[in-house]
C-alpha cells in the first residue's frame, strides 16, 4: 500500500469565481487566526492564573494555524496562473507547481494534540490523571492525523478508505 503514495491531481477546470472564493477564504483565515492569537495573548492578564496556561496554548494553536494558512495561501497562489483571457474575462489555469496538501496535516499534527491538552488542563483533574490523559490523547491524536495523510493524497478510493480505517484505530483506542 505504501508504494501507491502519489499526489492526487489538482482539478484543472477552476473558474475565476471558484478560485477567488478559495483565495478569499484563505485570506480570511489568516486574518481571523492572526487576530485571535493577538487577542488571546492580550487577555492573559485578565484571566485567572489557573487558566493562563490553557489560554497560552490557545494562542499557540492559532499562531500555528496562522502560519500554515500563510503557507497554504502561498501554495494556492503558486499552483495557478490567473490572467486576462482572450474574451476579456479572467481565466484560471494550473501552473504546474503542485498545491501542497500537507500543510493542513502538519497543522493538525501540532494543533490537535495541543487542543486536547488544553481541554484536559481546564478540566482541573488531579495531576497524575492530567499527565496520563495528556500523553495518551496527545499521542493518539497525532498518530490519527499522521495516518490520515497518506489517504488524503490518494486518487484511488480503495487506498483512501484503507488509510481512513488505519486512522480510526487510534481514534477509537
Amino acid at each position: 500500500v505504501l508504494c501507491c503514495l502519489t499526489m492526487a491531481p489538482l482539478a484543472q477546470d477552476w473558474t475565476y469565481a471558484e478560485w477567488s472564493a478559495v483565495y478569499n477564504a484563505l485570506s480570511f483565515g489568516i486574518a481571523g487566526m492572526g487576530s485571535a492569537t493577538i487577542f488571546f495573548w492580550l487577555q492573559l492578564p485578565n484571566v485567572t492564573k489557573n487558566y493562563r496556561t490553557a489560554l497560552t496554548i490557545t494562542g499557540i494553536v492559532t499562531l500555528i494555524a496562522t502560519y500554515h494558512y500563510f503557507r497554504i495561501f502561498n501554495s494556492w497562489v503558486a499552483a495557478f496562473n490567473v490572467g486576462l483571457g482572450v474574451n476579456g474575462s479572467y481565466e484560471v489555469t494550473v501552473s504546474g507547481t503542485p498545491f501542497n496538501d500537507a500543510y493542513r496535516y502538519v497543522d493538525w499534527l501540532l494543533t490537535v494534540p495541543l487542543l486536547l491538552v488544553e481541554l484536559i488542563l481546564v478540566m482541573k483533574l488531579p495531576q497524575k490523571e492530567t499527565v496520563c490523559l495528556a500523553w495518551t490523547l496527545g499521542i493518539a491524536s497525532a498518530v490519527m492525523v499522521a495516518l490520515g495523510y497518506p489517504g488524503e493524497i490518494q486518487d484511488d478510493l480503495s487506498v483512501r478508505w484503507f488509510w481512513w480505517a488505519c486512522a480510526m484505530v487510534p481514534f477509537v483506542y
